[in-house]
């Protein structure tokens, strides 16, 4: 039986007080001559105020002003951080031929070696671009996102579950290729949104010349062949080869 389907391999209390008091070495001796003063009320002269814009004014007081910037300031760096290695991934994928996918619906999520000259076998793991038309569909719908193939969607990632004279057949609970049942294929009637899904006509059909059927069992909200149908083998990229995976 075909391994399709079985993990084939491609969001308190307040220490504003604390804060404004850290001991430096200008002020740590001046707060040690006067053990019975608190730090905060080094500040005394401010406190009132500072109390009066903490109480809904529409202000803030200097502790928690600093400690907003702060968690500003990590946040700002973090997403600076994640558009740089986006930016040198993406670099690093185009002059190596690698592909980096996030989806897990026919492999794991990861970094993938993009084989062109492979020959192309069932369950292999390929990259492929959909008609231009089902490609459309997908990034209406939020399935795909953006990229260079036909209609301008990215490519997807899925498995090889058919070539050219192989009988397919589409049922509401399962789908066989050659009169094999396929685990985990059932089709679903609507999708994470709850909109309805279209999918292809209950049946059995024969994959014609130049063509092939891509599926995906490894998550089962898989937009695949269950749903668009068969695509042309020159639309078929190449082979992914896993490079690191997570």
């Amino acid at each position: 039986m075909l391994g399709l389907g079985q993990n084939a391999g491609f969001v308190g209390q307040d220490k504003g007080s604390a804060v404004l008091c850290r001991p430096t070495r200008f002020f740590r001796s001046p707060f040690r001559r006067f053990p019975g003063l608190r730090c905060g009320d080094a500040f005394l002269p401010y406190s009132t105020a500072l109390k009066s814009l903490d109480t809904g004014s529409g202000f803030m007081s200097a502790g928690v002003f600093y400690r907003r910037l702060k968690r500003v300031r990590a946040q700002l760096l973090a997403s600076f951080g994640a558009v740089i290695v986006t930016i040198l991934l993406t670099v690093f994928a185009h002059a190596f031929g690698l592909m980096i996918t996030l989806t897990d619906s026919a492999a794991s999520a990861g970094v993938y070696r993009l084989a062109a000259d492979e020959p192309l076998e069932r369950e292999a793991l390929v990259a492929a671009c959909l008609p231009a038309n089902v490609g459309q569909e997908g990034l209406a719908r939020g399935y795909l996102r953006k990229g260079a193939c036909p209609g301008g969607a990215e490519p997807v990632a899925k498995l090889i579950a058919a070539l050219p004279g192989d009988t397919v057949e589409v049922e509401r609970g399962w789908v066989a290729i050659n009169g094999v049942r396929l685990p985990h294929s059932r089709v679903a009637e609507r999708d994470s949104a709850g909109r309805t899904l279209p999918h292809m006509p209950w049946g059995q059909r024969s994959v014609a010349p130049g063509a092939v059927w891509l599926l995906g069992f490894h998550d089962p909200r898989s937009w695949d062949g269950r749903y668009f149908g068969p695509v042309p083998i020159s639309n078929v990229r190449g082979v992914l080869e896993p490079v690191l995976t997570w």
